[in-house]
């Protein structure tokens, strides 16, 4: 889904290997939350809720966590019923 919307090979090559360090820094907050969030039982340290505030609104931040939460919940529920991905 992310190549069909523009992300080139290496953008998804470093998603899948936990590398943020080659988007913007605003991106690269959003990715790091993203991720944590889905690590650590939806919980987002300090330092990374700091790095969101030096680069997003609040309300950017919502909907930010809002995705990034709704996006684990599909793949729990497609997990669970063993729905395979499409493209």
């Amino acid at each position: 889904m992310s190549r069909q919307l523009g992300s080139t090979d290496a953008e998804v090559a470093a998603v899948l290997e936990g590398d943020f360090t080659a988007f913007a820094p605003a991106w690269a907050a959003a990715l790091v939350t993203a991720s944590d969030m889905t690590t650590d039982g939806g919980r987002v340290d300090g330092e990374t809720y700091e790095r969101l505030v030096a680069h997003w609104s609040a309300a950017e931040i919502v909907e930010i966590v809002s995705v990034a939460a709704a996006f684990a919940m599909f793949n729990r529920f497609a997990n669970a019923l063993e729905i395979p991905p499409t493209v």
